[in-house]
């Protein structure tokens, strides 16, 4: 991965990066000229209420950041949910033996399994499969999806190759569960489920203990296997990186959904009561969940009231890639409503929502040619209209302004983790570095957005960077799955 920069204040090493201690001036490429397009009042009042300068962007941090405290203290105690993963154990390098990770969160599921040489031979052998899920399975019974995993969980098995993989004599094979739906964890290897989403509706489910209806299903397919760790792709991220560098605190996803997650303190977790106070455990953030302080404009609360989770999880839609493609989407339809952007009427397709994606946004914010070419491409292709280079101009700004609210409020999130640990630990103190590892789609493929979540870190965090490094940790969350596996192994 190539990070997009003119300044040296940032040393770009393959994957990641570090800050130095001198504040930044670097500038986004970005395919706004400096002929920039003619005043358009409802763009001009869009650009001014996105506006996140460092002052406003210190107070999200610090909203979150008292959320965070307050989901530690009590259940439901603010925005955050702040849910105990039981991950207590993270990867050490010593771990030996056959372990598998399965990755449930959308319309395709993902094994893998992984044979562990300790800390010498690390990974010694790896094999993946992605599997499509059924429409049908979606809105079926348990039984159903349930029972076609552990199928194709059997079939995977039965294809291993024996000189690859070799589970010890007398162990039943140990299974990572990555189950990236909304979960009330009761242990490291259980826990029941709140809700089916992403366009899930399996019967029978809510308020059961997923992981025993995967194993019963396994059971029934006479398959020797069990869950030993139940875990989010937020989760899995972390302790897979946490693998290869022992400083990696903190875990992001920045996709088309949003999470975070980190490592606490125990005896800074109230809510843990008679549980034991000592030692390290993750904290599964559920940060989209929070809804303060946020820069809300019209765009974005018409937005909110067509969604299924009306006035919750407003930092989500304001920086995951659900969402930016949309809120542009809007801001243009009003722009051709009240003014000519388009011309004289109203493309058909700006009237439908979400058909504007964020992978358009990216596409046209990295044209850099003298007549925004490829803005006037993807206009035609997705929109069905042609845009003379005044409105090209007026798309990028609409774009560049979501995205710029996005990656810095993104930022801001992970500048409260960032100081919650510091409060705790006082790494950055004595000088130790903390390493966040970040994974998703759109921090991987949209370099404006990178670029802008990094400068709302330098802004707040200035002096302190020097010790922190931002990892791009791509698919690492099934091998971080497995080895939670092989860390949480009963024998």
């Amino acid at each position: 991965m190539s990070l997009m920069f003119t300044s040296p204040v940032l040393t770009p090493t393959i994957g990641s990066f570090t800050f130095s201690s001198r504040r930044s001036n670097y500038i986004v490429m970005s395919a706004v000229r400096s002929n920039s397009a003619s005043t358009c009042p409802v763009l001009t009042k869009f650009q001014k209420d996105c506006d996140t300068p460092t002052p406003y962007l210190r107070n999200v941090a610090n909203a979150i950041a008292d959320d965070m405290r307050a989901g530690l203290a009590v259940e439901g105690g603010g925005d955050l949910d702040m849910i105990l993963t039981y991950v207590d154990a993270l990867p050490s390098g010593n771990e030996e033996g056959l372990f598998y990770a399965l990755d449930l969160g959308g319309t395709n599921f993902r094994v893998r399994s992984v044979q562990l040489g300790g800390k010498k031979k690390r990974v010694i052998a790896t094999e993946s499969e992605q599997i499509s899920i059924p429409q049908k399975l979606m809105i079926g019974t348990s039984e159903e999806l349930f029972g076609f995993i552990a199928a194709k969980l059997a079939s995977f098995v039965a294809k291993e190759k024996p000189g690859r993989f070799q589970l010890e004599e007398g162990r039943k094979r140990e299974i990572g569960f990555t189950f990236s739906f909304p979960v009330k964890q009761t242990s490291i290897d259980s826990g029941t489920l709140i809700k089916w989403t992403k366009g899930f509706k399996v019967s029978g489910m809510e308020g059961k203990n997923v992981v025993a209806c995967l194993n019963e299903a396994m059971e029934a397919h006479g398959l020797d296997m069990r869950v030993s760790a139940l875990v989010n792709d937020g989760v899995g991220t972390l302790a897979g990186a946490r693998y290869s560098d022992e400083d990696v605190m903190i875990g992001v996803i920045l996709g088309t959904g949003t999470n975070a997650c980190y490592v606490e303190q125990k005896h800074a977790i109230p809510k843990l009561q008679s549980k034991s106070s000592s030692g390290t455990t993750i904290i599964n953030t559920e940060w989209g969940g929070f809804s303060k302080v946020l820069p809300q404009t019209i765009f974005d609360q018409e937005m909110d009231a067509n969604s299924p989770n009306r006035g919750e999880h407003l930092y989500e839609k304001m920086i995951s890639g659900m969402y930016l493609g949309e809120i542009v989407r809007r801001v243009l339809l009003q722009m051709c409503e009240t003014s000519d952007l388009f011309g004289q009427f109203v493309p058909v397709k700006l009237s439908t929502p979400f058909e504007l994606r964020t992978e358009h946004l990216c596409k046209m914010q990295e044209d850099t040619t003298d007549d925004l070419q490829t803005v006037g491409s993807v206009l035609y292709n997705i929109l069905e209209v042609e845009a003379n280079l005044n409105a090209r101009r007026r798309v990028v700004e609409v774009c560049d302004t979501v995205v710029k609210r996005g990656g810095r409020l993104a930022g801001a999130g992970i500048v409260a983790i960032l100081e919650k640990i510091e409060e705790e630990t006082k790494r950055m103190g004595s000088g130790k570095r903390t390493v966040v590892a970040m994974d998703g789609a759109l921090y991987e493929k949209y370099p404006q957005y990178r670029q802008y979540m990094q400068d709302a870190l330098v802004e707040l965090l200035g002096d302190k960077l020097s010790h922190i490094a931002i990892k791009h940790t791509k698919d690492v969350s099934g091998l971080g799955a497995a080895l939670l596996a092989a860390t949480n192994s009963i024998y």
